[in-house]
């Protein structure tokens, strides 16, 4: 049985004034788009760029206009520096985060929240005993097309929510990152890297997953780097390849959802089924649609209107920072990473033994964990509501 720890995380209340002072720790290629979206945003004040290599987190900052660079503990001590954005590598993501705690930040982190479930719940116990909100990606969910999916649900659209079947494959990032061994190891794979956006997604449509059965499998021991300067180089696999997962929600529909790095032909699936039609979800990995939809009288798919925002990852962060500001309860939270690391923790458990998991993820208060609620539709990343 996989279980959750079960302190979560204490409310926020509103603090402060302003743009919130955010500081990203890990330079690496995700970076670039953290700090161009966030910069855009007049709520978000980006100060700081933090890396092992602390020449890689200066021509970082450098690029994007940040004044401070250097190591975590110079971002640490900024004291205009309220978030830290955690996009290191999975297996630093907690001890990172627990450090930013301690020296009194908020934390948003890169997905997986953890990579495990106990280590999961010390990141949001250290948060409720200090009054510090974290918060974790994916935050695609929060975008236009699935924003627009959850809405074409809630409308009716496909009737009542029987099942989903979703899919993503390919034959792994090594072909295109330039250092791709860590998404081999424990807390990766295709079940934590790409994962999180399939699940996070499902929670978000279908709300929390009651229980998972699954089997997985590993295609080849070593892998070779294709690209950059450490092309040709392999390294060893520690993890699945290809997972296969049954899903079920607490609330009743059911999924089929496959993960892999094995496949030759690369495949990107996400459909809800309904009692009346199906929906054609979007990319989970994206923010943008096309939505489709077929109900059970037309003959073939029609697009389905989109709207909301599209301009990529750095969402959660600015919705936590204005939650921070107001007290009110941010989407892409904590409580939702470590319901996603649990149902997926329960699938990795459910590989090796072959047997239905159940998941609990308690809430704050102890309460079952609820999925967020859609954003406003008037929401505006780019309005600056911290300074009206």
């Amino acid at each position: 049985m996989s279980t959750a720890p079960t302190t979560p995380p204490a409310p926020a209340t509103g603090t402060g004034s302003g743009p919130v002072g955010v500081a990203v720790v890990g330079a690496g290629v995700i970076s670039g788009e953290y700090l161009r979206t966030l910069g855009a945003f007049p709520d978000v004040r980006v100060i700081g760029v933090a890396d092992l290599d602390t020449a890689r987190a200066t021509a970082a900052a450098a690029e994007h206009g940040v004044p401070v660079a250097g190591d975590l503990d110079t971002v640490l001590a900024v004291p205009e520096v309220e978030i830290v954005v955690n996009l290191t590598v999975p297996a630093a993501h907690a001890d990172v985060a627990i450090a930013a705690l301690r020296a009194g930040k908020h934390v948003y982190g890169e997905k997986p929240l953890a990579t495990t479930t106990e280590d999961g719940g010390r990141i949001l116990a250290e948060a409720a005993g200090r009054g510090l909100l974290v918060g974790s990606a994916p935050d695609t969910f929060l975008g236009a097309g699935l924003q627009s999916a959850l809405r074409a649900i809630r409308a009716g659209h496909i009737g009542t929510p029987i099942a989903a079947a979703t899919a993503v494959q390919s034959l792994g990032p090594e072909g295109w990152h330039p250092d791709p061994a860590f998404f081999y190891q424990p807390g990766a794979g295709p079940l934590f890297d790409i994962g999180p956006y399939y699940v996070t997604s499902l929670v978000a449509l279908l709300g929390p997953i009651a229980r998972v059965a699954a089997t997985a499998a590993q295609a080849r021991a070593t892998r070779t780097t294709g690209s950059g300067p450490k092309a040709g180089q392999t390294f060893p696999v520690d993890v699945p390849t290809h997972v296969s997962a049954l899903i079920e929600f607490a609330s009743g529909p059911r999924a089929t959802s496959v993960f892999s790095f094995d496949s030759a032909v690369p495949r990107i699936q996400f459909e809800v089924i309904g009692s009346e039609g199906t929906l054609g979800v979007p990319d989970p990995n994206t923010f943008r649609g096309p939505l489709l939809l077929r109900g059970n009288a037309d003959a073939d798919w029609r697009e389905f209107p989109v709207s909301g925002s599209t301009v990529g990852r750095g969402l959660g962060v600015l919705e936590m920072a204005r939650a921070l500001r107001t007290g009110q309860p941010h989407r892409a939270s904590g409580a939702l990473g470590l319901h996603v690391l649990g149902v997926m923790a329960a699938i990795a458990a459910s590989g090796e033994r072959g047997a239905f998991e159940e998941v609990a993820t308690p809430a704050p208060g102890g309460a079952a964990f609820t999925a967020p609620e859609p954003l406003p539709d008037d929401w505006d990343p780019h309005a600056a509501e911290l300074t009206r």
